[in-house]
């Protein structure tokens, strides 16, 4: 749990990592997955997802007579 208020402090990932001894700065990098939120935020900097009208597929008689012939 230190380890994620330092992360949420703004503390770099590379000291977070050196303090907690961890060989790798990939194996501190578990704690920004782990970190809702930091999540929430950069969620927040989007902007909205706007889906468009989902249409049916129609194949072509090309690849209905290709299907047939299989």
């Amino acid at each position: 749990s230190a380890a994620m208020e330092l992360l949420q402090a703004g503390v770099d990932c590379s000291v977070i990592a050196l303090w907690l001894g961890h060989e790798t700065v990939e194996t501190t990098l578990t704690y920004l997955h782990a970190h809702l939120e930091l999540k929430e935020t950069a969620l927040a900097k989007l902007k909205p997802y706007e889906r468009a009208k989902a249409e049916r597929f129609r194949p072509n008689d090309r690849l209905l007579e290709f299907l047939s012939a299989l």
